[in-house]
């Protein structure tokens, strides 16, 4: 009986043989190299600039205010008046006033951003009665609740304890007396998670994402693709055994993953960089939201090596899907139809990690193929490495990974598969 072992020759030699098709196609040299380093700054980088700047940007814009009836003069002046820094950049522009007689149609109609109405008197004092302002806005609508809403809310405030500091003078008394405990917040996060920000759960998605797609390429074409070619039965009948086959064809497919994987990293350390130069030295309501979203990617050595394990062993049990589903389908867009559900399943439990803080992680969870690996990833990009989770994430992959692999051989070897077309 000839023996089952491999021959590393022969794996390369169909592995490169694989690749070189891969290769020649530019559309997935596209998608494995240029739209992992134009797609994620994109959305790390992009999505809080954004934010940012349409959220800070209505702050430093003036909208128009409705109002029904009289304000108190020192309220209608608040509303009106712009706030400046001591070097005159405007930190919040005033509202522009608009009488109107109907508040809510006012709003609906687009005649104002948002409309006040006094439902009761509005004190000059404190100490005078407490008074109703009912704010008219839109309020499901992002632009009206960073824009006008929001003014409206901080200027009131503001009202508020201007009358009351007011008071207590008059009464002797310092406006220390409304706070007798003050709070000072200080952030315990490590700085990679600081760095990381709310974006941190898109990291381990789009890693993985990004492997999928670059996997998908190879994977189809070299099972589906060959079948449909008729060039399959020709590497079959040629002196090389079943799982040599196998074994070239996953390390290919395995091999353009992790190029997607690499580029992806570049991605992250970019937009990192990107963000940095951003805010450096810059203040307002806009840069706030831009570091408070993150999606920056700094590693040490250990979190480096974390990741490379984490994301080779998510490589490897991606790779084995694709081929053990490519391997059945009867051609390449049966072999597409089959894969697309398999994208959902990376997406669906990624946005769920935006939620992890939630939930008590148990060892078990870190033993799931692929999601297991996306916790890990998530937290080697908050800068908290746990040794024994990412073991876990790493087995679970390879034994994935192995049992895959005996599937996707043992389909090489039945020719009602092979020959499904």
């Amino acid at each position: 009986m000839p023996s089952e072992r491999l021959r590393p020759a022969l794996v390369w030699r169909i592995a490169a043989r694989d690749l070189l098709s891969t290769i020649r196609d530019r559309r997935t040299l596209t998608a494995t190299i240029l739209m992992p380093l134009l797609l994620i700054p994109l959305f790390t980088l992009g999505l809080p600039l954004l934010l940012g700047y349409l959220i800070g940007g209505q702050q430093q814009a003036r909208q128009k205010l409705g109002v029904v009836g009289t304000l108190p003069a020192a309220l209608s002046t608040a509303l009106a008046r712009d706030e400046r820094l001591g070097d005159g950049t405007l930190v919040r522009a005033g509202v522009t006033l608009v009488p109107v007689t109907d508040a809510r149609a006012a709003v609906q109609a687009g005649t104002v951003d948002a409309a006040v109405r006094p439902a009761t008197a509005i004190p000059t004092r404190a100490g005078a009665g407490q008074g109703t302002l009912e704010v008219y806005a839109k309020l499901n609508n992002l632009r009206a609740q960073a824009g006008a809403y929001s003014k409206v809310q901080d200027v009131v405030t503001a009202y508020n304890r201007t009358l009351t500091i007011e008071r207590l003078k008059a009464l002797g008394l310092d406006a220390g007396v409304l706070t007798p405990v003050t709070i000072r917040s200080v952030d315990a996060s490590p700085p990679q998670e600081q760095r990381s920000g709310q974006l941190a759960f898109l990291i381990p998605m789009l890693m993985l994402q990004f492997i999928l797609s670059g996997a998908m390429a190879t994977a189809v074409d070299a099972t589906a693709g060959e079948k449909e070619r008729g060039t399959l039965e020709s590497l079959l009948v040629a002196p090389v055994r079943r799982g040599e086959v196998v074994a070239g064809k996953l390390l290919a497919t395995t091999i353009t993953a992790l190029t997607s994987a690499c580029f992806s990293v570049l991605g992250f350390i970019l937009s990192g960089v990107l963000v940095a130069a951003f805010t450096r030295g810059r203040t307002g309501q806009g840069s706030e939201i831009t570091q408070a979203m993150g999606g920056q990617l700094t590693l040490s050595v250990g979190g480096a090596l974390a990741l490379l394990g984490v994301s080779l062993s998510a490589a490897l049990v991606i790779s084995a899907l694709l081929i053990t589903v490519g391997i059945y389908a009867r051609s390449f867009k049966e072999a597409q139809t089959y894969i697309a559900p398999f994208t959902l399943g990376i997406v669906l439990p990624a946005v769920l990690l935006q939620f992890s803080d939630f939930l008590t992680l148990g060892a078990g969870l870190y033993a799931l193929p692929l999601f297991g690996g996306m916790l890990s990833l998530l937290e080697i990009v908050r800068g908290s490495v746990n040794g024994v989770h990412v073991l876990l994430a790493i087995a679970a992959n390879l034994i994935g990974t192995v049992l895959l692999g005996l599937l996707a051989r043992r389909s090489f070897g039945r020719e009602e598969i092979i020959f499904r077309n």
